[in-house]
Formats: structure tokens, C-alpha cells, sequence
């Protein structure tokens, strides 16, 4: 039967400002992600009176309930792509429910502390699903924009660079706000502005974003609608060439997340200056924006996977300082967020290109395209890097008797400093050297040969 074409051929270059559309919805999904991981625990520490212990537990917890659906919300996905309303459906469903989810988490009730946990994890079940919905179809279709493999870093860059935007209000305006009118009040304001702004953005993307141009089989997606799902969910497993990216993904994503976790109390405890908070975030994150160019002219001379070692060097050579930093040592971190932040923008956009190579080897094997069952499985594996770093290096801390904004021992805040600074180069370190012995550095434009896969 003849193939179906959605949009353009696999070498038209896509306009920029058919990105940029594209690019908007990852604004919002920025500005809820990075509040989860960074601000969360220490708003309901602070606000709510939960333990260190209790909120490492209980955010474990429901990433681990939420990331099961993930590959099954990855399956939903696939099946709705050669429909009218495609994959964006799950987009447009998932946009008001992030802003429900993140106006109770940041509107909690006046609990006491047990029942403060059980609002903590019922919004987080709600923002974790919502968000799920939205992030696996987004960046499935990302990944069905174009076919060919350097268009596909234009458009992961242009999608996590939009994003970074994003984090910018999402680390800025809790810290404005909270100085204004108190965390409680300042973090309420934050949810109130993020409403219009997910609706607006989500459904400018849905009317303006460049089509899909993958090529979709009608026998492949007939066979889409009769498989099991949890054959579906589990095809991309069979692959492997998506598993060895999903060992350096892992190292990696745990590497990054630890101290995203910890930053705050990083800051407060040890370096004794909670003021600049915001600005040690926009500045990890505009370095992180102003060198995502960088990494796309870099992945085209060296390869996808050279660049994105490239990277992870620059990261570890910048943030191993960290841990030799003490109270007042305001300057030297400011200069390590802007360093490190180089690296991230090789994070950012080069892994989700490489995976999207990585599916093109499954339609030449003739297994068909499965995007959202990657994507699904990708996104599970971010929340378990997130929630391992959080349920462990939290309780970690709190086992080693550190307590937040209180009179800790110098042991106890050389434990927060090299849990914060150390482990994660070491993890990074982990995820470099699995980079170099993987398939994908062994080819000048990481575009692995369909011979290398079983």
C-alpha cells in the first residue's frame, strides 16, 4: 500500500519562525518542571512544615506512580497521530489540567503537617499526569517534524531554547514575588500568572507549528491499532541502540537532577546568601541559552554524540569547584553556574536528537515508527533520574543530620556540599565514559548504521 505524507520532504529546511510556534508550548511545561524539582521541597518545608525526609519520600513516591504511565500515555499518543486533531489532542487536553494541578500545588490549604503531605501528593499526581500528557506528544511530534538528522537539532534547540525562557520567568518570579509578598502569597501569585500563559502558548503552537513530515505506513499504522499495548509500550526496548542511549541518559539525568534538588539549600546553608538564588539560576540557564548555538554548530562538524562528551567535560570541569565553596563565596559560584551552564545546553539539545536517529532504525527494519512509545519511555526514565534524586539524596542528608535553614554542624554541611558538588560529577563522569564506548561516538554524525542494530 502507498506511504502518506504529512507536510514536507525530509530535506526542507524549516523556517524559523514555524520553530519558534512550535517552540512556545515548551515555555510553560518549563516553568512548571522546574518549580517540582528546585522549589517544591523547600516551599513545603518552609511553608508547610513537612521534613526533609517526608517530602524526599513522598515526591519518590509519585514519580514512581506517575512514570507508569508514561509509556502507556506514549501508546495513546501513537495511536492518535494519523487522526484529524493528531497528537496535539494530548496537548490540549493536558493544558488546563497543568494549570488546576499547579494552582493547588502552590495553593495548599492551611493543613497541619500530615495532611500537608497528602495535598503535597495528590497536585503533584495531578501536575505529574497533565504534564506527561502534554511533554510525550510535544516532543513525539518534534521528533516527526523533519527526517532529516541536522534539522533535527534545529528543532530540539529551538524547542529547549524556548523552553529556557521558560526557566527564566519560573526562576525569577517565585524568588520577586516570594520578597514581595511572603513564599506563601509569592508562590500563589506564580500559579495565578502561569494559567494564561500555558492556554495561550499551548494553543498557539497547535495552530502554528510546522507539520509533521514523517512518513507513515498504512499497513504500520493498522498494526499500531492491533497490537497489545504493552507490546507497543515495550517495542523501543528491542532496540539496541535506545538502550545504550538510555545508560548514558541515565548517569547523566541523575547527575543533573541531584543538584537541581539541593541548589536552594546549597545556597542558604552554605554559601549564606539565599539573595542570590534567582540570579545563580538565570545565570546557569542564559549561559545555557547562549550556548545552545554552539552545540548545533558542533554536532554538525563533530557529531552528535562528540559534542554532547564536549559537553559533559565543560559541566564537570566547571562544577567540581563547587564543593570547595563556603559562606560568601558568592562570586565563584555565580561563575561555575555561568560555566557549567555552558554544558547544558548540549544536554538540552543533543540527546533528543540522537534519539530521534535512534527510531529512524526501527523504520528500517521495517518495525514502523513508534515515537510516542520512545518518547514515553524517555520521559519515564526523566522522572525516575529526578525522583532518585530526590528520594535519596534528601533523606540522605536528613540521615546525616542536616536541617534546613537551621544550626548545622560543619560536618553536616560538608556531607550537603559533596552530595551537591561531588556525586554528580562523578555520575557525570560515569555518563562520559559510557558516551565514548557507545555506538553512537564511533560515527562522525552520530547517525548510528542500521547495522549496528540486532
Amino acid at each position: 500500500m502507498a506511504d502518506t505524507f504529512i507536510g514536507t520532504n525530509k530535506t526542507t529546511k524549516i523556517s524559523a519562525w514555524r520553530l519558534i510556534a512550535y517552540g512556545l508550548t515548551s515555555i510553560p511545561l518549563a516553568m512548571a518542571a522546574l518549580p517540582i524539582y528546585v522549589h517544591v521541597p523547600k516551599f513545603y518545608a518552609d511553608t508547610m512544615g513537612l521534613n526533609l525526609m517526608a517530602i524526599g519520600v513522598l515526591l519518590l513516591a509519585a514519580r514512581f506512580f506517575d512514570a507508569i504511565q508514561d509509556p502507556l500515555l506514549g501508546y495513546w499518543s501513537d495511536l492518535t497521530r494519523d487522526k484529524s486533531a493528531g497528537r496535539f489532542i494530548w496537548v490540549a487536553i493536558g493544558a488546563p489540567l497543568l494549570a488546576i494541578g499547579m494552582l493547588g500545588l502552590f495553593n495548599p490549604p492551611h493543613f497541619r503537617a500530615d495532611l500537608a503531605g497528602w495535598w503535597l501528593f495528590a497536585m503533584l499526581m495531578v501536575v505529574y499526569t497533565s504534564f506527561s500528557m502534554m511533554q510525550i506528544s510535544y516532543q513525539a511530534y518534534g521528533a516527526e517534524i523533519s527526517m532529516n538528522p541536522l534539522e533535527r537539532t534545529r528543532v530540539t534547540a529551538f524547542r529547549e531554547g524556548m523552553g529556557l525562557a521558560g526557566v527564566f520567568l519560573a526562576a525569577a518570579l517565585p524568588q520577586m514575588l516570594s520578597e514581595q509578598h511572603g513564599m506563601r502569597e509569592g508562590y500563589a501569585l506564580y500559579s495565578f500568572i502561569f494559567i494564561p500563559l500555558v492556554l495561550v502558548l499551548t494553543m498557539a503552537t497547535i495552530a502554528l507549528a510546522p507539520k509533521a513530515a514523517t512518513a507513515v505506513h498504512a499497513v504500520q499504522a493498522a498494526q499500531a491499532h492491533t497490537q497489545s499495548a504493552l507490546t507497543a509500550m515495550m517495542k523501543p526496548l528491542k532496540n539496541r541502540l535506545f538502550n545504550r542511549l538510555l545508560i548514558v541518559f541515565v548517569f547523566n539525568g541523575i547527575a543533573a537532577s541531584i543538584p537541581a534538588t539541593l541548589l536552594l539549600f546549597f545556597i542558604e546553608d552554605v554559601l549564606k546568601a539565599p539573595q542570590i538564588a534567582a540570579w545563580s539560576l538565570v545565570a546557569y540557564f542564559a549561559a545555557g541559552a547562549a550556548g545552545m548555538p554552539l552545540w548545533v554548530w558542533l554536532s554538525a562538524r563533530l557529531g552528535k554524540a562528540r559534542a554532547w562528551f564536549v559537553g559533559m567535560v565543560v559541566s564537570i570541569i566547571a562544577f567540581i569547584w563547587a564543593y570547595t565553596l563556603g559562606a560568601g563565596d558568592t562570586t565563584a559560584f555565580l561563575l561555575i553556574c555561568v560555566l557549567s551552564g555552558l554544558g547544558l545546553g548540549a544536554d538540552l539539545a543533543l540527546p533528543p536528537s540522537i534519539l530521534a536517529d535512534v527510531i529512524d532504525d526501527d523504520e528500517k527494519r521495517g518495525v514502523g515508527r513508534n515515537e510516542g512509545a520512545y518518547f514515553g519511555l524517555w520521559n519515564l526514565v526523566t522522572k525516575m533520574n529526578l525522583a532518585l534524586a530526590a528520594g535519596v539524596a534528601l533523606p540522605a542528608l536528613a540521615l546525616f543530620g542536616y536541617q534546613p535553614s537551621a544550626a548545622n554542624s560543619p560536618q553536616s554541611l560538608n556531607y550537603l556540599a559533596a552530595i551537591y558538588a561531588l556525586l554528580p560529577c562523578l555520575l557525570k563522569a560515569l555518563a562520559a565514559i559510557a558516551l565514548v564506548y557507545s555506538p553512537f561516538f564511533k560515527s562522525d554524525t552520530a547517525i548510528v548504521e542500521s547495522t549496528m542494530v540486532n
